[in-house]
């Protein structure tokens, strides 16, 4: 396993993280769940990243059970606040109640005394950024959390967010959380270069364009039983595998992949990995074969120069 520094912090965490969005504790059963926990910690992932609305919470309490059996000290837990956990006006959002509050049960859940990294899910347009940065600076006084990140942040909201911390001595935001991946490449128009600004790192999520770029989807219409692409959460999957310029995109980079000896995904995570600005890719598994498969990347060295060019032609419309 390689390891990066999340920018201009001190934190280093693995290049391949492992996830919970649906998968532990929601479609993965528990005993799998843990054991894909463990797995990913023994071939030497420490970055670990859930969220209290991933499967109602169910996430981290698959991560709290498994941390029993893991040095702690050694593990980064990150997860995040924002999404909506009960009902009522403070059910859900970024309000300085609902952070504190929405924390302490993480942290019962997740059967732990901190989190290494908290951040925010997504922006709440109905609260202060002040207040919201605010409650990270009790719960980091308190010693309940470590670093500060945000996800799905534009980079005004970014910009933002520094400022505030800045002029005001709250938590540093340290990470960045941005869909990026070879089919969806907006992260690097504003994002990217805010956050290079600004010594922020990004952890990014859907790596593989939410299974496309795994290269499971063959022919058009024919998915796997178990993919993603029939389900509500596959809506852009869905969007995405009736474009033919997709399915040709995709068998070029099926032969990039095959020229330098990597699966499809191994390659996808490696592009990702290509930016400075960009510490980590989170992956999601549903079987040991496919966390073995994406930690298989990290015995391939960085991407060089003749194969960018080759993706970024396999890319080209």
């Amino acid at each position: 396993m390689r390891y990066r520094r999340l920018r201009n912090s001190g934190l280093k965490v693995s290049e391949i993280a492992l996830g919970g969005w649906l998968t532990l504790g929601g479609s993965v059963e528990e005993k799998t769940s843990i054991d894909l926990i463990l797995k990913a910690f023994d071939a030497g992932i420490n970055l670990f990243d859930m969220a209290d609305v991933y499967s109602a919470g169910q996430s981290e309490v698959m991560l709290g059970k498994a941390l029993k059996s893991l040095p702690r000290e050694q593990v980064v837990v990150a997860t995040k606040v924002r999404g909506r956990m009960h009902d009522g006006p403070f059910g859900a959002g970024l309000s300085k109640k609902h952070i504190i509050q929405a924390c302490e049960a993480s942290l019962k859940r997740l059967e732990t005394d901190y989190i290494d990294l908290y951040q925010f899910h997504a922006p709440d347009p109905d609260t202060p950024l002040e207040e919201s940065l605010e409650a990270l600076d009790v719960l980091r006084y308190q010693g309940k959390i470590l670093y500060a990140g945000v996800s799905n942040f534009n980079s005004d909201q970014i910009l933002h967010a520094v400022s505030v911390a800045e002029a005001y001595g709250f938590p540093r935001v340290i990470s960045s959380q941005p869909r990026y991946n070879m089919m969806q490449r907006s992260f690097e128009d504003e994002v990217a270069p805010a956050c290079e600004l600004k010594g922020i790192g990004n952890i990014i999520y859907s790596p593989l364009a939410q299974g496309i770029l795994t290269g499971k989807y063959k022919t058009r219409g024919d998915y796997p039983p178990d993919s993603r692409a029939g389900t509500a959460a596959g809506k852009f999957m869905q969007d995405l595998l009736e474009q033919d310029t997709t399915w040709v995109t995709l068998d070029r980079l099926r032969s990039v992949a095959a020229e330098t000896g990597m699966t499809l995904t191994q390659l996808a995570l490696l592009w990702n990995l290509r930016l400075p600005v960009v510490t980590a890719n989170i992956v999601g598994a549903t079987k040991v074969s496919h966390l073995e498969e994406a930690i298989g990347t990290m015995k391939f060295p960085p991407l060089d120069h003749e194969t960018l060019t080759m993706i970024e032609r396999a890319l080209a419309s």
